[in-house]
């Protein structure tokens, strides 16, 4: 997983909405779609709720 990813990532896990995540790392919402559906496939998830416990399980997220 690319550094993006990972700070898309632990902002979803926060709760952020894309909007959010966007504004905060001053991307696109599409940009934060592209990256959150690519952490979905990575990490075999079907939601971003399931994408941020599987890192957490997996330890990419502290």
């Amino acid at each position: 997983m690319t550094k993006r990813e990972r700070e898309v990532l632990h902002l979803v896990a926060e709760g952020l909405t894309n909007q959010a995540i966007a504004a905060e790392l001053v991307l696109s919402v599409h940009t934060v779609r592209t990256h959150v559906q690519t952490i979905l496939t990575k990490l075999g998830a079907h939601s971003k709720l399931e994408a941020a416990a599987v890192a957490k399980r997996r330890r990419i997220l502290r």
